[in-house]
This record gives C-alpha cells, sequence and structure tokens, in this order.
C-alpha cells in the first residue's frame, strides 16, 4: 500500500472514531467534556509542565542557579551550527510516551493534536525571536514512506500557522539513509548524521531567522547536521524547537 493510500485510509479510520466517540481524548483516550482540539485539560497540563530550568543552548535539564552563559555541562565543550534550543519539556513520563505515539498508527493525527498545543502554549515565546519561516527535521524518503508521515513535519506546520511564517518542508533533505540514532553512542551518532543532510542547491537565505523543529533533541547531533546544511544556504540565526529533551 502506497504511503498516499495508507494516509486515506488512516484518515477515513479516524474520522469514523470520532464519529463513534467524539468526546475521546487523543493522549489519555478516555471519555472527557474538556477537550481543546482533542486534548483535555488534564493531559494538555502534563504535556507542557516542564518541571526543570533547561539550557538555552542546548535545552538540557539544569539545576537552579547555574550559569548559562556558555552554556551547560552537557554542551559547553561542544560546538553546534544552530544558536540555540527551545523545548517543552524533558524526554519522560506523558510527554515521552505521546512522541512514541507519533511514530505508530494513528501517529498523524496525534503530532496534528499535540502540534496544535505547542503552538498554543509555545507561539508567544516562539514569537519573540523572531522566526520568518519553520524548518522540519526531515526523514529519509524510504522511511517516510513506511510511516506515511513525518512527525516534525506536522509539528512545524502547526508552529508555522501560530506564527504567520511559512512552514519550508523542502528546504531540508536527508541525502541517505541513516540507523535509528537511538541505538548509538554519543560519538557514533556524530558520525551516523555527519553530512547526511542538505539543503536545496541554489537555496539562498539571504540572513533569515529559521526554527527549526524536531520532536526530540538529545546529544543535538542531527539538529546540528541539519543547522550546517541551512547555514551553507545562508541562514542568520538558526532555533531549534523540539516537544523534549532526552539524556
Amino acid at each position: 500500500m502506497t504511503a498516499r493510500l495508507r494516509h486515506a485510509a488512516r484518515t477515513l479510520l479516524n474520522g469514523l472514531l470520532q464519529l463513534l466517540y467524539p468526546n475521546v481524548c487523543w493522549i489519555c483516550e478516555r471519555l472527557r467534556e474538556d477537550l481543546n482540539e482533542g486534548i483535555c485539560n488534564d493531559c494538555a497540563g502534563q504535556l507542557t509542565h516542564d518541571p526543570y530550568p533547561s539550557c538555552p543552548r542546548c535545552c538540557s535539564s539544569v539545576g537552579p542557579h547555574v550559569h548559562l552563559e556558555q552554556g551547560c555541562i552537557h554542551c559547553r565543550d561542544e560546538s553546534f551550527a544552530f544558536d540555540r534550543a527551545v523545548r517543552v519539556g524533558p524526554y519522560d513520563g506523558v510527554l515521552r510516551s505521546t512522541i512514541l505515539r507519533m511514530k505508530n498508527f494513528r501517529g498523524a493525527d496525534v503530532a496534528e493534536a499535540v502540534a496544535a498545543l505547542w503552538a498554543r502554549h509555545a507561539a508567544p515565546r516562539l514569537r519573540e525571536l523572531g522566526p520568518q519561516a519553520v524548518v522540519p527535521v526531515p526523514l529519509h524518503w524510504t522511511r517516510r514512506w513506511r510511516r506515511g508521515f513525518n512527525q516534525s513535519e506536522l509539528l512545524a506546520q502547526g508552529l508555522a500557522r501560530a506564527l504567520g511564517v511559512p512552514c519550508r518542508p523542502n528546504w531540508l533533505r536527508r541525502t541517505r539513509p541513516t540507523p535509528p540514532q537511538t541505538r548509538q553512542t554519543p560519538a557514533q551518532r556524530r558520525v551516523n548524521v555527519h553530512n547526511a543532510l542538505a539543503a536545496p542547491a541554489g537555496l539562498d537565505l539571504a540572513g533569515q531567522t529559521v526554527l527549526m523543529v524536531d520532536d526530540v533533541l538529545t546529544t543535538g547531533a542531527t539538529a546540528h547536521e541539519a543547522a550546517r546544511a541551512l547555514r551553507r544556504a545562508g541562514a542568520g540565526t538558526i532555533i531549534v524547537a523540539v516537544l523534549a529533551h532526552g539524556r
């Protein structure tokens, strides 16, 4: 079955489910009367509550009263092609389980609901950073074909709508398939994605501020390679926005 047919079948099935169970939360899957674009208030609170301060350079959790001018202990000695990173929360609990669900059956619908919540929660703060375009971190075409969608692109589309700027999924592409980063050590992750992302030939970003969107940032290896590609195309400031930081 092609990706387009899978998407059509999933859309039809989810439409039928919502007709049968119109008040079911996408996250906890319980009947609720307090839904806002498919997510109940309890789940919304759990998804957007960040219990820790985070490093503005790599969005790692940090303790109170930490000096972060040069980054935290996790990133101080790292060289990143992006300027800063922001997150919704740590890769834990309901946020972690929700991100994992995005990559499976009905994941596109969960991602769209989470994107709307993320936009409501973070748009004012992200707008202050002055992004001129939103760029999702891409999947290789083979992985996207198997899954039928790119969850990071759905998240990026939701943020772009809320910010009133264009979403540019074609500004980055994967040049080759890579093994999942979750199976790699930190050093292997950098090697795994080295030169694995590129911008189209002739793309001229002319100093634009770009908001680059992904679901999870751990070591920053993938975000660094994606940002390097945008830098080569002339991007000025690059901000990475992720749902969660994992360590």
